[in-house]
């Protein structure tokens, strides 16, 4: 039977989960606990990629090797820094780039070593399905987000999102390093601590991978929003919404 890996990146969105989940068993790997079971009839396995490049890899390794994992799809919140990218909004990625790779002179920057590439993409067929999913979820699930008590709805955009080793939390680092992606031939819509380790980790593997991830806050020192709150009322709902629809409209296997 197909094993779909739903991989989160918070512990409000993974419990969500776990409470749907029918014939639920936890399984403890590489210092990990994982959740089996069945989703809308399909047979998944849950896990929270821990926070970071390296620790998501070892993650999503886990899901393959010991698991059996046959797709992956990844949520979770990031930074927006492409142009209209909005606190509340939702970004699925069509492709990932390490923001902090850098082993020039040796390659160009942001090139992967012995890769022959900068980017990963991620499956065209599943990002497809987790696109659609998105905008009915959302819909379903009342797609707004309540800023300082004002009603907007949410965008769904789909592109380019960077990943790095360190929490972009100021204006002029997030300029920067969108400013230095651009100048090098990317246009980020987002940043985040994990999806490029993933995305690397089901290239080397030959294993489908699609990542969402909602958008909490737009990488700077401005703060627009509680974060545990926007987890709790925003990003949890909407990752069980877009998942709950992702999994029904997977095809039969």
């Amino acid at each position: 039977m197909t094993t779909t890996a739903i991989l989160s990146a918070l512990a409000e969105e993974q419990q969500g989960l776990i409470e749907r989940l029918t014939n639920p068993v936890q399984v403890t790997r590489a210092g990990r606990d994982f959740w089996r079971g069945e989703l809308q009839g399909r047979s998944v396995v849950l896990a929270l990629s821990r926070i970071g490049k390296v620790a998501a890899a070892t993650t999503a390794t886990t899901l393959i090797e010991a698991f059996g994992a046959s797709r992956i799809v990844f949520t979770g919140v990031a930074g927006g820094v492409g142009h209209g990218v909005q606190v509340g909004d939702v970004v699925v990625a069509t492709e990932f780039v390490q923001h902090d790779m850098d082993a020039s002179p040796i390659f160009p920057r942001y090139h992967i070593p012995l890769y022959g590439r900068s980017r990963f993409d991620c499956d065209g067929a599943l990002t497809a399905i987790l696109l659609e999913a998105a905008r009915a979820g959302l819909t379903g699930a009342g797609s707004y987000f309540d800023q300082n008590n004002l009603r907007q709805s949410v965008a769904v955009h789909a592109g380019l999102i960077a990943s790095g080793d360190r929490f972009v939390s100021g204006a002029a680092e997030a300029r920067g390093l969108h400013d230095a992606l651009q100048a090098a031939g990317f246009a980020p819509l987002a940043v985040e601590m994990e999806g490029a380790a993933v995305a690397q980790v089901c290239f080397d593997y030959g294993v489908p991978f699609a990542a969402v991830r909602t958008i909490s806050d737009r990488a700077d020192d401005q703060a627009h929003v509680d974060f545990p709150t926007f987890v709790t009322e925003v990003a949890s709902h909407y990752a069980r919404a877009i998942i709950g629809r992702f999994l029904q409209l997977l095809p039969k296997s």
